[in-house]
């Protein structure tokens, strides 16, 4: 009897499975192609291109306007008063006083004499005298009192910094008691003064006065004008007139020294002080020559 060939039906269940998968990743493949032609013909579009740009740059655009947008705030006058008030009752600012005097501290200059004692001259050179002085051009030169380097043969001059040279006289002005010094050497970064003007001077204007006296300094003391246009005569000396009188504490040594207003100008030369009594101590009244006449001195005009 012949036998009908059997199958295995696991056999054939596998069959059917592997067809069915190749007819589902076939659609599926022909699904996709068919969204990316849609995609494709929607970007070929000139149309669809400029829309999508001009969307992207909106975007953008208002992104950076959320991100650097701030809000402004409108101040008044109240917080401005209320800034300034607690600025004061906060912070310890310095006085005019010490404004002024830092603005002029790195153009004064000790100015020390010295000579041998025709007495003694074996003992050599002695300190004659001390005194002050500014520096008012950038080459050095140095306004001073005549009295404070006439009875000298040497000089040293002592910079803000402790820089030290030897000086010369390069010209005198006797009847204003005016001299000018050069030093040999100077030191670096020299800042002359600022010089300023006598015009709108008033008494009762604060000045300052910087210097070395008896040697120790630069010493700043501050004051008011007292008066304009005065005359001093020291003994033996003639009349010195058209002199700034002033209160600031000054005293032998401030001699050639700068006599300076609030905004650190040098408005005079610190000449002499009134010593009724002969005790050369301070009373209150001191004398400068207006930077008018001390310009003079060195060819600098009148302003």
């Amino acid at each position: 009897m012949k036998r009908v060939a059997l199958y295995s039906k696991r056999r054939n269940a596998n069959n059917d499975m592997g067809v069915a998968a190749l007819v589902e990743a076939q659609e599926a493949k022909l699904e996709s192609s068919s969204r990316i032609n849609r995609w494709t013909r929607l970007l070929s579009s000139k149309s669809t291109v400029l829309f999508l740009l001009g969307l992207c740059l909106g975007l953008s655009g208002w992104i950076a306007q959320s991100i650097l947008q701030t809000p402004t705030q409108t101040l008044t006058q109240e917080d401005i008063d209320a800034a300034v008030i607690h600025t004061l009752q906060t912070k310890d600012l310095p006085s005019r006083t010490a404004k002024a005097a830092e603005l002029i501290r790195q153009s004064v200059v000790r100015v020390r004499g010295f000579a041998v004692d025709p007495k003694d001259p074996k003992a050599g050179e002695k300190e004659t005298g001390v005194g002050s002085g500014v520096v008012v051009m950038e080459d050095g030169t140095i306004l001073t009192n005549l009295h404070v380097v006439n009875s000298s043969t040497r000089l040293v001059v002592t910079f803000f910094d402790g820089f030290e040279s030897v000086a010369h006289v390069v010209g005198i002005r006797p009847e204003k008691d005016l001299a000018i010094i050069k030093p040999e050497k100077l030191p670096d970064d020299l800042a002359p003064a600022v010089l300023g003007s006598t015009q709108n001077l008033l008494p009762g204007d604060e000045v300052v006065a910087v210097g070395f006296p008896f040697g120790m300094g630069p010493s700043v003391s501050s004051g008011v004008v007292s008066g304009l246009n005065r005359e001093f005569q020291a003994e033996g000396k003639k009349i010195i007139s058209g002199l700034i009188q002033f209160d600031a504490a000054a005293n032998p040594g401030n001699s050639g020294g700068p006599l300076v207003n609030m905004a650190g100008e040098v408005v005079g030369i610190v000449t002499a002080i009134l010593n009724p009594s002969g005790a050369r101590t301070f009373i209150g009244i001191g004398f400068a020559i207006t930077i008018e006449e001390a310009g003079l001195a060195v060819g600098i005009p009148p302003f």
